[in-house]
């Protein structure tokens, strides 16, 4: 063991302190101060001259100096290989799990007609033989993962088609999960159109606790793309749901984001806002650029995709406003115990497959993840989701700034079409100063001669002397 008189007179960078490989900066307009997001701790703060030259010379200080601890707590600066952690954090995504996560679709049918829907629908319900299937399965995640709790997202097709599945199938999964001394908690991607009060009476008895609703501007704009599948509008139905009802769960308002609405965004997260104040319900917006899809392609649908800069700035204001600490995994289909599961049995590894049978590694009735390959019907589907985690496959990716953030990107559009960097790639500056406008770090001025600095609850500050807050963004 090193003598405390051999550690004496260390640098830092002896030490084996270094700046993180994952740091973007950008200039705070107005001050002459830079803020600083570190992608893999997940953190954003703003930091003075002086501490910008520390941290330009963090090789050359002593490994006692004050600035270490707090540049370390903020993942600006650390002792250990970052790309190697976000490699054993994606192998471990794979398997590693407290519960189980289903996607459960008892329809693939939808009363919605929208030209960009990745999914080509076909009538259909669940049955009770795959029903009883889904929680047989559900009990062998359980086991082999050696689990208790249960989240579920119903989805589909359109999944308020089929209330009563969602309601029976969830008491069983409810009991399965309370039987263990778990929990169980839900989700529903819906386009609200049949969103009534008795429904979403059954959905809070049925614990689903958040909900997606996609509103794609506001009146006609909405129409446009949001429309029946025999034709006709859905604008005014859905806001008078939202409005209507009182809903025990939280409302997420998706806006796609595309060429002919791009001008509402602000007027439709005003709408919102204004929507949850006077419904008193829980509703908030988000905005998400439209993305190619297959399907619109062959219905020879063109909704004017957002490209270029147009969608460096939705997607910027998208992804500030979830930014999140590095996994080593981009979503739950890198996951073993994320699965999708469609009306007839089949099981897939991703939203965007759930429609497409040929895409399935294997049915409810027959898998087994405790052995995962030989009980699947078709192995391949499973394993190439998987194997899509960090370490990425991909030299680019794995010498880029934004790997802790979007690991590679979607699995599925990696595998099936092309790699999607994320669209403000070439713009860090952009991105790090929409998390600094979000965290809400304002600098007193030097005047006021307290060291201390405004924040927004997350320890944030700003301190002349250095000495700044957390900023941290959980």
């Amino acid at each position: 063991m090193e003598s405390n008189d051999a550690r004496e007179g260390r640098t830092a960078g002896e030490a084996g302190w270094h700046a993180s490989r994952y740091n973007l900066m950008a200039k705070v307009p107005g001050t002459r101060n830079v803020a600083i997001a570190n992608l893999f701790k997940g953190t954003c703060a703003e930091y003075t001259p002086i501490e910008t030259y520390l941290l330009s010379v963090i090789d050359e200080l002593d490994e006692n100096h004050p600035i270490i601890e707090r540049l370390a707590k903020r993942g600006v600066i650390c002792n250990f290989d970052e790309r190697a952690a976000l490699d054993t954090m994606g192998r471990a995504a794979c398997s590693f799990g407290r519960g189980i996560s289903l996607t459960i679709c008892p329809t693939m049918g939808c009363n919605f007609d929208c030209p960009y829907c990745f999914e080509d629908h076909f009538a259909g319900r669940m049955s009770d033989e795959v029903q009883d299937d889904i929680v047989a399965l559900a009990e062998r995640m359980l086991d082999a993962a050696s689990a208790k709790n249960i989240h579920v997202t119903w989805f589909g097709g359109e999944p308020l088609l089929a209330p009563d599945i969602i309601e029976s199938l969830s008491g069983r999964l409810m009991a399965l999960a309370d039987g263990r001394g778990g929990t169980y908690d839900a989700g529903i991607i819906t386009n609200g159109y049949l969103l009534t009060q008795e429904v979403a009476e059954m959905l809070g008895r049925c614990k689903v606790t958040e909900a997606q609703v996609t509103i794609d501007g506001l009146g006609a704009t909405h129409d446009a793309t949001r429309r029946l599948a025999g034709g006709g509008p859905t604008f005014e139905r859905i806001v008078a749901n939202l409005r209507g009802c009182k809903l025990p769960f939280s409302v997420l308002v998706r806006h796609n984001v595309r060429e002919g609405n791009r001008h509402e965004v602000d007027k439709l997260q005003a709408f919102v806002e204004r929507l949850a104040e006077e419904s008193g319900n829980d509703i908030s917006y988000y905005p998400a650029p439209v993305a190619a899809s297959e399907v619109a392609d062959e219905r020879g649908e063109q909704v004017g995709l957002l490209c270029g800069s147009d969608a460096s700035e939705i997607a910027v204001r998208e992804e500030a406003g979830r930014f999140s600490r590095g996994r080593g995994h981009y979503c739950g289909a890198q996951s073993i115990w994320v699965i999708g599961i469609d009306e007839r049995g089949n099981l897939q590894k991703c939203w965007e497959a759930v429609d497409k049978p040929a895409l399935s590694f294997g049915t409810a009735r027959d898998w087994d993840p405790s052995n995962p390959l030989e009980t699947a019907s078709n192995p391949d589907n499973l394993t190439r989701y998987l194997n899509t985690a960090c370490p990425v496959p991909d030299d680019e990716c794995r010498e880029c700034v934004w790997l802790p953030m979007c690991t590679g990107g979607c699995p599925h559009k990696r595998l099936f079409s092309e790699r999607k960097c994320v669209a403000f790639r070439d713009d860090p500056e952009a991105y790090v100063l929409a998390l600094h406008a979000r965290i809400g770090e304002k600098r007193q001025g030097a005047a006021a001669g307290t060291g201390k600095g405004t924040g927004d609850g997350n320890g944030s500050g700003v301190a002349e002397d250095g000495a700044g807050g957390d900023g941290s963004v959980e």
